[in-house]
């Protein structure tokens, strides 16, 4: 996409109090519904990793999908979706890992990632780190490498690169 005018993808990103109580929450509608900052954002994401040895792309549902598989074709890189428990319909490797109050599983296709595989984990919004966490620790369990993880959103203030070290962390935007 041609730049002829400054568009900043902060621009599109609405914040909302309470939508969850407490939180201070970081939509991506937005941006979503505008083709031309999504497209940038994609761009720009594609651009941020263009150094990086990528073999596929995986991403948690539901929002990492939205980003991971747009640009798993502008690399025309494979896409590995990461589910909750009984989503994929053949034979899954699963990761349960701890949460703030209790645990979660997650799960993906065991042949998805072959031995030595270096994957992107994409993700919309980077927290606390949890979920793409356990994506990390399930890819290397499959065999597979973390080249990066990738968001188009980070909350800095919740130290989610920190739980996700040794592991790069590249995000678009960031909020503390």
């Amino acid at each position: 996409m041609p730049e002829t005018t400054p568009l900043e993808l902060t621009d599109y990103i609405r914040a909302t109090w309470d939508f969850k109580p407490g939180v201070y929450f970081r939509d991506i509608t937005p941006l979503l519904e505008a083709p031309e900052a999504f497209e940038r954002a994609i761009d720009q994401m594609a651009q941020r990793v263009a150094g990086l040895k990528i073999d596929r792309i995986a991403a948690a549902e539901a929002r990492g999908f939205l980003f991971a598989a747009p640009l798993a074709l502008k690399l025309q890189v494979p896409l590995v979706p990461i589910r909750k428990p009984g989503k994929l319909p053949f034979e899954t490797l699963s990761h349960t890992y701890e949460l703030e109050y209790g645990t979660d599983t997650l799960e993906m296709h065991v042949d998805a990632i072959p031995d030595g595989a270096s994957v992107l984990v994409v993700d919309d919004l980077l927290a606390t780190g949890g979920t793409v966490r356990a994506c990390c620790e399930m890819i290397e369990e499959a065999g597979g490498t973390v080249a990066a993880c990738l968001f188009l959103i980070e909350l800095t203030g919740l130290a989610g690169a920190k739980a996700l070290a040794p592991h790069q962390v590249i995000s678009l935007i960031q909020y503390d």
